[in-house]
């Protein structure tokens, strides 16, 4: 493989990786009404002639280049979370900024960077040639992801029988090789009381004050929670409090709480729930413990209901797609340091629901997630759009190798 002139061909498209992704950035797009920045991505990739370009019902954005019956894809969600307070942004989050080095705005690592370089990684894999018939490459804008992750893969999979031999996770990875990372679920504790006037509270059962011995043992079960070698412990935060009162002269009735699950390779949705539901102040108070569901519409309007439940993942080290990305990456830029996400990706779905093997790896830092002044790296967008060219080949090649091998 030529990697001198894939390295070259990335650095030639960094202008308009930039512009693309200055673009994206001046558009909002926060999670369920991304449509204006799916038709600028779709525009995208018909000025760059990929074979097919469609949005499907949903909403999502898949860009082939190729004909192969090996599909391998490239996903990148291109929703964003919001401004947050806008007192904290030192410029405009949708207008950004660019410097020699820098494009700033929302959503420049989280991640609307990472479907720029997919995109014009593609094109370097047509410029050069790279795509022979044994592959297709599949690059998809997936909405959503920010919401409820990986829902986007369920309807990919589940009803338009998407389903790629392995998928490249374009998420911030620090410059790194991402090979897994927790899982999570969202999980709601409601305890019941009865209200009465505040003037003689002797006479309710305060469910706020229930939830109060309820949080303490919460807080501390987070401290004995299972830890795995490579991903961590697993984790929670009480994210979310509510009651529901007759006013605020009066006892309150109910009470509940959201739990922001976060699930360690060993762990499953049901160990989290049965934790929680094995709490003594759980069931000294009858509360109830449940998982959430998700069931907002999409920008068009498509409803695909789910549990909150996203599942852990972990590819091996020595997997045939973590071996490719990393021979890609070695090619041109030297050892790669693997490691994991401590955030959640579709992943979730691709591999935590389906077993389709999924390896990580972006421009941008974890850290710019969410973050007021969020920025990203022109240099990082010329890295990843040369090694994403790169992968397949690599991949295709090698298990041909194997074959000749087994044969």
């Amino acid at each position: 493989m030529d990697f001198e002139s894939i390295k070259n061909a990335a650095e030639d498209y960094q202008q308009d990786m930039t512009r693309f992704l200055r673009d994206l950035v001046r558009i909002p797009g926060e999670s369920a009404g991304e449509e204006a920045v799916v038709k600028r991505i779709a525009q995208e990739m018909e000025a760059l002639s990929f074979d097919k370009v469609e949005i499907d019902p949903m909403g999502n954005v898949l860009g082939y280049l190729g004909t192969g019956a090996t599909l391998i894809g490239f996903d990148a969600h291109i929703d964003t979370v919001g401004v947050g307070n806008a007192d904290n942004w030192e410029f405009d989050p949708y207008e950004g900024f660019e410097n020699d080095t820098e494009i700033g705005g929302r959503g420049t690592s989280d991640q609307l960077g990472g479907i720029v370089s997919a995109v014009y990684g593609a094109k370097i894999m047509k410029d050069l040639g790279l795509i022979d018939n044994s592959y297709t490459v599949l690059v998809t804008g997936t909405v959503q992801e920010e919401d409820c992750d990986g829902l986007c893969w369920q309807y990919l999979i589940n009803e338009k029988q998407v389903r790629p031999e392995f998928v490249v996770i374009t998420e911030p990875t620090n410059g790194n090789i991402y090979r897994g990372q927790r899982g999570r679920m969202e999980i709601r504790v409601e305890v019941a009381g009865v209200s009465c006037h505040g003037s003689a509270p002797e006479r309710g059962d305060n469910a706020i004050y229930k939830m109060a011995k309820i949080l303490a043992e919460v807080e501390e079960l987070n401290n004995r929670l299972h830890v795995d070698p490579f991903l961590g412990k697993g984790t929670l935060a009480v994210s979310e409090i509510f009651f529901s009162s007759p006013s605020r002269c009066a006892v309150a009735d109910k009470c509940a709480i959201s739990i922001d699950r976060r699930l360690t390779d060993g762990e499953t949705w049901e160990l989290a729930l049965d934790e929680i539901r094995a709490l003594p102040t759980v069931q000294q108070f009858g509360a109830v413990v449940s998982m959430y569901e998700y069931s907002r519409p999409s920008y068009t309007g498509l409803v695909y209901p789910t549990e909150c439940y996203f599942p852990t993942w972990v590819i091996p080290k020595d997997h045939a797609a973590t071996q490719a990305l990393v021979q890609a990456y070695e090619g041109m830029y030297g050892t790669p340091k693997v490691d994991k996400w401590t955030f959640s990706t579709n992943g979730v779905a691709i591999m935590g629901r389906y077993g389709i093997p999924c390896i990580g790896f972006g421009p941008g830092k974890e850290e710019e997630a969410h973050a007021p002044n969020e920025k990203t790296w022109k240099r990082d967008l010329v890295t990843c759009a040369a090694v994403y060219a790169a992968t397949p080949a690599i991949y295709c090649n090698q298990n041909d190798k194997d074959g000749i091998a087994a044969n």
